[in-house]
């Protein structure tokens, strides 16, 4: 067990520093991680993938609050978005949880290590309209609504806080990338804890074995939670501190590094 302990401690640390600097709760890495990890800790191998989904997101609530407070401290987050995004994103996170569940582990696997792939592409190639200054008011209306809504539905069915898909989206409205970071953050909050509920709620009876609620494997998900705030802010810092290019490629190489390690666990 202190062994157990150790690494989810270190696994949040990993995280809170994604969650500073990209707008994620580490829920990427967690998953690739925790995937692997579990089989050895009692965890059902045909489980596995469902429960490090669903303890990442677990996590997710606290590391996306740390990296939020970090970045709202510095004015980074656009608030009036936030508002617009989160019944979205509650309503996707709790959609989003009750189809996961219904998904064989071993196509969960490939879908997720897909979605790092597409995503990193996304990252790498594209390009946002604007000059992302940060100049511009802070997007909101139904639009954002909706957007959040399929945010939270595609971030739950993948384990993540929606960094990914919520920072590209700002950017290409025109918000500058360390804001739309910051405003991911908070995002990932309601994701985080529409998605956990609804791990909980929507497994079925014994899905795990002691220690769990429902697929969230408390140890790892608590674990995780308890470094992952203490180093979001160190995170936070680096993300000032680099421009929107390097931020966009750190975020793409990282994204195929974690799609290629959920292939090759496979």
């Amino acid at each position: 067990m202190i062994t157990a302990l150790f690494i989810f401690l270190s696994l949040g640390c990993v995280a809170g520093v994604l969650a500073g600097l990209l707008g994620v709760g580490g829920g990427l890495v967690l998953v690739a991680a925790l995937a692997w990890l579990l089989p050895g800790m009692g965890v059902p191998k045909e489980a596995a993938m469902h429960a490090a989904l669903a303890s990442s997101l677990a996590s997710i609530v606290l590391t996306a609050a740390a990296s939020a407070r970090a970045h709202a401290a510095r004015g980074s987050v656009l608030w009036p978005t936030v508002a617009w995004m989160v019944p979205g994103l509650l309503l996707g996170g709790w959609i989003g949880s009750g189809l996961a569940v219904r998904i064989d582990d071993s196509v969960l696997r490939w879908v997720v290590a897909g979605y790092c792939f597409l995503a990193a592409a996304q990252l790498t190639f594209g390009r946002a309209r604007g000059n992302g200054s940060g100049d511009v008011p802070a997007p909101t209306g139904a639009t954002m609504s909706a957007a959040g809504l399929g945010i939270g539905a595609v971030s739950a069915v993948v384990g993540i806080g929606g960094g990914s898909m919520t920072v590209p989206l700002l950017v290409w409205r025109g918000v500058a990338p360390v804001r739309a970071v910051g405003t991911s953050s908070a995002c990932g909050v309601a994701i985080g804890l529409a998605s956990a509920v609804g791990y909980a709620l929507h497994a079925p009876p014994g899905a795990l074995p002691a220690h769990a609620v429902g697929y969230v494997y408390l140890p790892a998900a608590i674990g995780v939670a308890a470094a992952s705030v203490l180093a979001a802010p160190y995170g936070t810092r680096l993300a000032h501190r680099l421009n929107g290019d390097t931020l966009k490629r750190v975020f793409a190489a990282f994204l195929a590094l974690v799609g290629t390690s959920l292939l090759l666990g496979g």
